[in-house]
């Protein structure tokens, strides 16, 4: 089923996680031309790609991870290239799979879609994919932007390695500001991908091993990445947006709504309520999969 929930009734879209709408950038977005501009890629001055970063403890006390890039399953992929068959769930710029007893919610910050997020039990990974330019290694760079502005906050940091490589932990205040509120524990990940960055944040219980994580990882490692050839500016957010089938079934709802409405306007039977019934059942597309929820 997909439903709208009002932004107040909703987790913010980025409580005290840096970057929300530019990779690692709290202060806004790239500034340059509009979008019919050129863009030379590889001008732009971040670093080129690094190897394993500083070794340190995770949040569960194990050391290093044996397992480095790519994530569990060999990914995260890119969309040009060849990549293992799943059912996935198509959101434009990211396809991501579909698993059952999975809640998947798509976050706006009331202009555009900035995170999906998917949610199991009290944890849950947010995701959302960057341009990058041609020569790569941007996640270094925003790694370490990430650590410094958390760090200024008062929070404390940690580089950990894990199926990805280097990492961001740290506790981040619940409510940025209110320290009644307490904090909850995220680890910040990144995968540099051909002229992509993927982010993503494992927040709650399966950030420190309180909760399963395995079943975050193994959806992040099998995300796939929709580029695209135009040009983008480093660090402006891939768009996201509904998938094809929840956007008809809204239109389709919709539709019918307005349609009822006019015939009671103009003193008709109306819709009856089998036929009003034919459009909100089954919303979600997929037979056994996830709860899709716009989150405002």
């Amino acid at each position: 089923m997909f439903r709208r929930r009002r932004r107040e009734d909703a987790d913010q879209a980025s409580p005290g996680y840096p970057g929300a709408d530019a990779a690692g950038d709290a202060g806004g977005g790239w500034e340059g031309p509009d979008e019919t501009g050129e863009w030379d890629e590889d001008a732009v001055g971040f670093g080129e790609p690094s190897g394993a970063g500083p070794s340190g403890t995770g949040p569960s006390g194990a050391g290093p991870s044996d397992a480095g890039p790519p994530g569990l399953r060999g990914g995260p992929w890119d969309a040009d290239e060849a990549y293992p068959e799943r059912d996935r769930a198509n959101f434009g710029s990211l396809l991501v799979p579909v698993a059952p007893m999975q809640q998947i919610e798509l976050a706006t910050d009331g202009q555009r879609f900035i995170w999906v997020t998917v949610k199991d039990g009290t944890s849950e990974l947010r995701v959302h994919a960057f341009a990058a330019p041609r020569s790569g290694g941007l996640w270094p760079d925003v790694r370490q932007e990430i650590a410094e502005e958390l760090s200024s906050a008062g929070s404390a940091v940690q580089e950990i390695e894990g199926p990805f490589g280097t990492e961001v932990f740290a506790h981040v205040p619940v409510e940025p500001g209110n320290a009644s509120a307490g904090t909850r524990p995220v680890r910040f990940i990144g995968v540099d991908g051909p002229r992509w960055l993927l982010r993503g944040l494992i927040i709650g219980g399966a950030a420190t091993g309180a909760e399963p994580v395995e079943p975050f990882e193994d959806l992040l490692s099998d995300i796939v990445v929709v580029r695209g050839d135009h040009p983008m500016p480093p660090r402006d957010m891939l768009e996201l947006r509904l998938p094809p089938e929840v956007q008809q079934a809204l239109e389709q709802q919709q539709a019918a709504e307005q349609q009822q409405a006019a015939e009671q306007r103009a003193g008709g039977p109306g819709t009856e309520p089998e036929e009003e019934n034919r459009f909100r059942t089954d919303l979600n597309p997929f037979e056994r999969g996830p709860e899709f929820t716009e989150t405002r």
